[in-house]
Order: C-alpha cells, then structure tokens, then sequence
C-alpha cells in the first residue's frame, strides 16, 4: 500500500474531532458552535448538542468523545456537577471544557474536575481558542 493511501485512510488530521455540547440554552450552544467553527486543526468537527443531563450520561456512555463542552451555568442540572460526575464515574473520562458564570468561578471548575474553563460572556476568540488547545497536541504529533 502506498504511503498516499494509508494517509487517506485513516489519518488523524483527517479524522473528525468529536465534541459533545452541553446547554439547556439554545444560544449558548449556538454561540459555542460559531466560535469554534467546523473545523480545529484541520480537522471537521462533528458535533453531538445536547440539553438535559440525561442525554450527557446516556451519550458519554455509549459514544466516544474527544472534547466535552459543558455549560455550567445550565438550568436544572449545571456542567459542574455532570462534569464531576463524569471524571468519577467514566473509566476513561475525555476531556471537558467547562464554561462558568464568571471568571471569579474557577475555583469551581477546579472542584469539578474540569480540564478547562471559560468564563461567560463568551468571548468567542477565547472559546476557540481554548477548544483549540485540546487538539494542537494530535495535529503536532502525527
């Protein structure tokens, strides 16, 4: 097999980067989704919304993720708790980026366990650039 198609195989900078979005507020995830982008580091972003703790759970179960986004200032069920949640009962947690009320409130994505956080409002080149750091890593090595 030729160095060209093992390339297009299976190449990590082809592979798609996915991410999980959590927010009961449909704007939230809107504005999470257009500071991002389709794409990080090359990579097209396939992106899983969802809005209720449950559907967190249920997908971080049974799909692989390689970010989560996690509002924690969601109504009902927070992104701190579910991030908590998530780090103490997934074997291999992927990593979550929380996004919180205040920069003062970092001290709670510490306590969740969180990999990152950024502060509301969002700025969306902080956003991007935060997502974008999870991804530099894999682009660098292959």
């Amino acid at each position: 097999m030729s160095d060209v198609a093992k390339h297009e195989d299976h190449s990590p900078a082809t592979a798609k980067a996915r991410i999980l979005l959590y927010s009961d507020d449909r704007n939230v995830r809107e504005k999470v989704r257009f500071a991002v982008g389709s794409t990080t580091h090359g990579r097209p972003i396939e992106w899983l919304e969802t809005a209720t703790h449950e559907a967190v759970i249920t997908a971080a179960d049974t799909q692989s993720f390689d970010l989560l986004i996690l509002d924690g200032e969601a109504a009902k069920s927070g992104g701190m708790g579910i991030c908590r949640q998530l780090k103490h009962e997934l074997y291999v947690c992927p990593p979550i980026l929380l996004l919180v009320g205040r920069p003062g409130d970092a001290w709670l994505a510490t306590w969740s366990e969180a990999d990152a956080a950024v502060a509301h409002p969002l700025d969306p080149f902080v956003v991007r650039e935060s997502v974008d750091a999870f991804f530099a890593t894999a682009t660098q090595t292959s």
